[in-house]
């Protein structure tokens, strides 16, 4: 197929900002929670889309969407792109939503030129990438790729008591396919940055040939109600004191690693009956540790846990690890890294090899799947804020970069 093949900017640009008018934030960007009406409405508008595009779409078990395209062999496992549409509660309109209707675009291209693939291909939507209402993150990427189990995922219960099973019944996307146990031939993800070296290089592409190791953890904390004026110090259990002190110790260990890339967060913390005059019985937080280097981030975490255990003796209370999860970005494929590499070097596209730092449903797709990860860039690395934004002219060499990627292994 001819170089010259683009997709065409213009209709890409119009359908994120179609895309960014559906769940809009406080400022400027997006609040589009799994399970939420505005969920079910640009699920909705993604599906009407893909019926334009003449593509076939299947939702499973945990509202994944795969829109596919029918190819001269359609026996073979598809090829595969995508991302999310869901966002964090003060999120980006770009965060994951270009991956997704970036393959919608390639799509479209294909179907303006009547270019057939011998393989069928697919763009899908993972639910629930972002974990931000129904914890964790990535889940339903990981249920199908067989890191969580189905129903676990399903049972995952908000703040106010939601939970995500119903939820996507609710918004009619608890569809009936089985969740994974089918063969995909690979798996392209795009996605910004998350991060300001492409911008700051003036880098229009930058492929992933790894990630940093990441751990998290949700810990809760069980102390003792009492009254916060007569209880004497020596006497109170305050489990928030004590989620409050491991939130210090974790922050202190991302500093002692800082020269080293080492970063941790305690991400969110919650106590009961958090009410002014009643020292709190029960809280819960959530830690998370990142390094590119995985020995380190074990030692970091190793770091982490005696923190835990220190701080639950001096303030007098319990504290037990609930839950945990890790991932990286290790097992990408090294033939589609070199598949977009040559592309990205026959379309005069310059490039960069980089690390994630972030979580993408990539990670898990490649347990079972040839995978490749696309980054473009984010104006000033700003993120998980809804002041992210990109430019459109620095984010279609990457879009043509992964279509002609797409185009070669859906052809050969």
């Amino acid at each position: 197929m001819s170089s010259d093949l683009r997709i065409n900017g213009e209709r890409l640009w119009e359908t994120l900002m179609r895309s960014a008018e559906i769940g809009p934030g406080k400022a400027g960007g997006l609040c589009r929670l799994t399970g939420s009406d505005a969920d079910m409405v640009v699920r909705d508008q993604f599906a009407e889309w893909c019926t334009e595009a003449g593509l076939m779409m299947t939702v499973d078990r945990l509202g994944n969407m795969f829109a596919r395209r029918a190819g001269t062999e359609d026996d073979l496992p598809p090829v595969t792109m995508g991302s999310h549409l869901d966002t964090q509660y003060a999120g980006g309109r770009f965060d994951g939503i270009l991956g997704v209707l970036a393959g919608l675009e390639i799509i479209r291209t294909f179907n303006d030129n009547d270019i057939e693939t011998r393989y069928p291909i697919e763009v899908i939507n993972w639910t629930n990438e972002e974990g931000c209402r129904f914890s964790p993150s990535m889940a339903c990427s990981g249920a199908f790729a067989g890191v969580f189990d189905e129903d676990w995922i399903a049972s995952r219960v908000d703040d106010d008591g939601f939970v995500q099973g119903d939820e996507l019944e609710r918004i009619g996307y608890r569809g009936q396919a089985p969740v994974g146990g089918r063969e995909l031939d690979s798996y392209f993800e795009l996605h910004i940055e998350q991060g300001p070296i492409l911008d700051s290089e003036g880098i229009p592409l930058g492929i992933v040939n790894g990630g940093y190791k990441s751990y998290g953890m949700h810990i809760d904390v069980r102390g003792r109600t009492a009254h916060a004026g007569p209880t004497p110090m020596n006497e109170r259990r305050d489990a928030l004191v004590g989620a409050a002190r491991v939130a210090v110790a974790v922050n202190d260990i991302g500093w002692k690693y800082h020269n080293t890339n080492g970063k941790t967060t305690t991400t969110r913390m919650v106590a009961w009956p958090n009410k002014p005059g009643i020292i709190a019985e029960w809280a819960q937080f959530s830690v998370d540790c990142r390094h590119p280097d995985p020995a380190l981030a074990v030692q970091m975490m190793s770091e982490i846990e005696q923190s835990i255990e220190a701080v639950a003796d001096k303030a007098n209370v319990e504290m037990e690890v609930i839950a945990r999860w890790e991932f990286d970005g290790a097992n990408f494929s090294p033939d589609l890294i070199e598949l977009l590499d040559k592309t990205a070097v026959d379309l005069g596209v310059p490039c960069m090899k980089m690390l994630s730092q972030a979580g993408h449903d990539a990670y898990h797709i490649a347990k079972v799947a040839p995978s490749a990860m696309l980054f473009s860039p984010c104006k000033n690395g700003i993120t998980h804020n809804e002041e992210e934004d990109i430019d459109l002219a620095m984010t279609v060499p990457a879009v043509n970069v992964l279509m002609h990627a797409v185009l070669a292994r859906a052809d050969r």
